[in-house]
């Protein structure tokens, strides 16, 4: 039966397989080659003392037969034959994890994206960047994937009481992201890799009989006796529909202008007014790792500050080490 194990080692040290390995061997007392194998199971940063070090569980295999990490079966149905249609408006990360939620209950989700697909939204971008020339339906925040597959990757939060966030980062995981994410205190996929996983995504959610229309744009909500019927797109076309899932984000200006001339309730969340604040990187990393030059086997250093003044939070978004500014503009 495999073991697990709890140590603190060197950056470097756990940079390397061998090295990792022998040090496994050390913290267990056993010898080197009687482990098959290992999984890291949790990985974070202690950067309190002036060596940084890395806190590292582990799963060991010794003389025993070491198997891969299993990657979580999701029971994705066949929905094309299914009488129910669930409308999704956006395909960003919101829109594509409620169809694949449907396929799992043998619904069939059809999602509407303004935007385009996400390799072709990639030309829109370059075009942006390189002559400042906007597509107001084609950008950083509008298209497969949605704001964060161009423009962050991030996959860490600070609430841990918004469902079951391990099942989140299996599912990317099953889609083709790095194991790393499933362990990392902050798990992170990136903009070259994020991409590919949201077209596999797309693959699986038309595999299963579903829907997804790009370059349609919600334009009207069809309404009789108080009950939602469909959707009007591209303000001709009426796509019917037993429910629809409003997974629009925060930029789509025209969605809740249109919410406001239904009389449909739209509730605001607490305004929060944000501020850019640039650091030179080695700054960051000489006062987190307590050192002039960073170690090459750490990331770069991050922190975030919260704290109440007068009564309301003041908090740090994210950071974005070594990151560009991104027009982000949708108009």
């Amino acid at each position: 039966m495999p073991r697990v194990v709890h140590f603190k080692t060197l950056p470097s040290v756990a940079a390397n397989h061998l090295t990792l390995k022998k040090e496994i061997a050390l913290q267990i007392a056993v010898k080197e080659e009687e482990i098959v194998g290992y999984h890291i199971l949790k990985e974070s940063i202690d950067a309190r003392s002036r060596q940084p070090n890395l806190i590292i569980s582990a799963e060991v295999f010794v003389n025993e037969t070491f198997s891969d990490r299993k990657k979580q079966t999701f029971n994705w149905q066949n929905v094309s034959a299914s009488k129910h249609r669930v409308l999704i408006a956006g395909a960003g990360p919101a829109g594509l994890f409620a169809a694949l939620r449907l396929l799992e209950q043998g619904i069939k989700p059809i999602i509407i994206e303004r935007g385009k697909d996400v390799r072709a939204r990639r030309r829109d971008l370059a075009r942006l960047n390189r002559e400042g020339i906007l597509n107001p339906e084609s950008n950083y925040c509008f298209g497969e994937g949605g704001a964060g597959t161009y423009s962050d990757g991030k996959l860490y939060t600070r609430s841990k009481k918004r469902g079951d966030l391990q099942r989140i980062l299996e599912i990317f995981y099953a889609f083709g992201a790095d194991e790393n994410i499933l362990y990392r205190a902050h798990p992170h996929i990136g903009t070259n890799h994020l991409p590919k996983i949201i077209a596999a995504m797309r693959e699986q959610i038309l595999q299963c009989g579903g829907e997804i229309h790009f370059e349609t744009k919600l334009t009207d909500f069809i309404i009789s006796n108080g009950h939602l019927q469909g959707v009007q797109i591209n303000h001709k076309e009426i796509v019917k529909g037993d429910a629809l899932i409003l997974a629009t984000g925060h930029s789509a200006r025209d969605i809740f202008e249109l919410l406001h001339r239904k009389t449909i309730l739209l509730e605001s969340k607490p305004f929060a007014l944000g501020v850019r604040i640039e650091h030179p990187q080695s700054l960051i990393d000489s006062i987190q790792y307590h050192c002039k030059t960073r170690d090459p086997f750490l990331p770069p250093a991050a922190y975030s500050l919260v704290e109440q003044v007068q009564g309301k939070g003041v908090f740090s978004f994210c950071m974005s080490p070594g990151g560009i500014i991104a027009p982000a503009s949708t108009a």
